[in-house]
């Protein structure tokens, strides 16, 4: 076998084992075997409800199923087309299941992150919120740039952004900011990136030009949809208005409109001023805070599930996800999954979609993957 047609074949191996291993196979197939003779079963349209949850576990069980054996199918075929083409000399046959495996691999990456998208409210909707960490001017800088990189991720996907809170630096970059990501799966993409994100460079903002280190946290949590039920206490919660800065001086800025609202038994803080009115905006901040206390219950039940746990902490050294170097070299390194690009403007630009699938992957194997460049 020739070696390009092995590097296809070996990359959908590792992503047919993936799936296999996500998917539970054996398990798997005896649980679709049971959603099958559950649909046949009349009754279950007594109740719509777990009919719908039902319908959509087969859906997806049986999709995944599909995909993963026509890959395995596709495999054969096409490494079997070489070998005979290889020994008729016929040049042309060996190019063309070459590519048809080259696309393959590319539909198994891609069937292999929809199958790990499969978590509780993966589908949803997300918030994504940016906090500059200590360091005044630099951080904050940083953490302006950081926003840019997720809104131009977002649109990349086709994803629409909602700027839902601002504050803005003391002299440049922004103090904090929220925004809403409108699409399909925007959070199952994006909580991976929730952690602390590290700069490395020679400060723009220092006459001597020496190398800077900063950093930036970024905090991911899944939009809620109303057939769930997050109880909030009033008695729980501090309130406080104040005037929005919003950037640009928009109309936000002359009314006492901004709302931010404080969990006091989690210490979760939560803020919007995106509308004029004071009570669309603490309505949205209720929102965000009910996400919020969800995505943590979520987050719990999957440290108990793999027995690990890691428990929010300080912005600053020990504690990043993902260093950033702009200087002395070129290099963007995520510190979970060993994934790296020596392109650190593309994934500033929104290039970082190979480091959410190898987090998601991650979570599977709970292996690094053998990645040293992704570009």
């Amino acid at each position: 076998m020739r070696a390009e047609a092995q590097q296809y074949i070996d990359r959908i191996d590792a992503a047919l084992d993936l799936l296999r291993r996500f998917l539970d196979w054996d398990r798997a197939l005896r649980r679709l075997d049971e959603l099958n003779a559950r649909v046949e079963d009349p009754t279950l349209w007594d109740n719509a409800k777990l009919a719908q949850e039902v319908m959509r576990e087969r859906t997806r069980l049986d999709s995944a199923i599909t995909a993963t054996r026509s890959i395995e199918s596709e495999k054969v075929d096409n490494a079997e087309l070489i070998e005979m083409a290889e020994a008729e000399g016929d040049e042309d046959m060996v190019a063309e299941a070459i590519a048809s495996l080259k696309a393959l691999a590319e539909r198994a990456d891609e069937d292999k992150i929809k199958a790990l998208l499969a978590g509780e409210a993966d589908a949803s909707d997300t918030y994504l919120e940016i906090h500059a960490g200590a360091g005044g001017t630099e951080s904050q800088d940083w953490a302006e740039i950081l926003s840019r990189m997720y809104r131009r991720w977002a649109e990349r996907r086709g994803y629409k952004v909602e700027l839902v809170d601002y504050q803005a630096g003391d002299q440049a970059g922004i103090k904090s900011a929220t925004f809403l990501l409108k699409g399909e799966n925007a959070y199952g993409y994006a909580k991976t990136e929730s952690g602390v994100h590290r700069l490395v460079r020679i400060s723009p903002y220092d006459s001597a030009a020496r190398r800077h280190t900063s950093f930036s946290s970024v905090w991911v949590y899944p939009v809620i949809d109303d057939d769930i039920d997050i109880e909030v206490k009033e008695s729980d919660l501090k309130i406080d208005t104040y005037r929005a800065s919003g950037a640009g001086g928009q109309h936000v800025n002359t009314t006492d409109s901004a709302v931010r609202i404080t969990h006091v038994p989690s210490g979760i803080i939560v803020a919007s001023q995106n509308d004029r009115s004071q009570h669309k905006n603490r309505a949205t901040a209720m929102n965000m805070l009910k996400a919020r206390l969800y995505e943590a219950e979520l987050r719990k039940r999957e440290e108990a599930a793999s027995g690990e746990y890691q428990a929010k902490t300080e912005i600053g050294w020990g504690h990043q996800i993902r260093s950033y170097v702009l200087q002395p070299y070129q290099l963007v390194k995520d510190l979970r999954t060993g994934v790296t690009s020596t392109a650190p403007d593309d994934v500033l630009d929104g290039a970082l979609d190979p480091f959410m699938a190898a987090a998601l992957s991650q979570k599977v194997t709970g292996e690094k993957v053998d990645v040293e460049d992704v570009d």
